[in-house]
């Protein structure tokens, strides 16, 4: 529940986050990145993946040809077998998982191929890259997504906000 009323939050002050994230992306903050690796820790040390999961209910990931062929060979399944099966092509290429919530999703918000889950999951959200900085409308859009990338705004925005 606390998880919800963080991304209403995220929606209500969606302007506000936007200008600051963009804000971020023309310029290296000096102590910026040690300063994301820390509040990246920290909101991970209370955030509670399992008890939230609502980027695996909401977002099918991108996946990458790397990750249709592993997860293929664990599935015991060829590659086209698994692209048809599982995944969506967009007109420009983009690969996603086919449905939502995430068919690999258990009813306990545990990942049936976590241990070779799309490189696109592993990252998800973003918030401990040194390219942060520069990908604001990613950022942004997470924020609505993920309850700890909303709480990473929200810890960023308190720091660095009158730089």
């Amino acid at each position: 529940m606390i998880y919800q009323k963080i991304l209403e939050k995220a929606t209500m002050n969606k302007e506000r986050n936007a200008s600051f994230l963009k804000s971020l992306a023309g310029k290296e903050t000096p102590g910026f990145f040690p300063a994301l690796t820390e509040i990246h820790h920290e909101v991970f040390s209370d955030v509670d993946c399992m008890q939230c999961a609502h980027c695996c209910q909401t977002t099918p990931p991108m996946v990458n040809q790397m990750d249709i062929k592993r997860i293929a060979r664990h599935l015991q399944l060829s590659p086209k077998a698994f692209v048809r099966q599982y995944v969506l092509e967009d007109v420009n290429g983009d690969m996603s998982f086919s449905t939502v919530p995430c068919v690999f999703l258990s009813p306990d918000n545990s990942c049936r191929i976590y241990d070779i889950r799309p490189e696109a999951c592993r990252r998800f959200p973003h918030t401990d890259e040194r390219e942060y900085h520069k990908r604001s409308r990613l950022n942004l859009q997470n924020t609505i997504i993920c309850p700890a990338a909303a709480r990473i705004v929200d810890v960023l925005y308190s720091k660095f906000n009158n730089i």
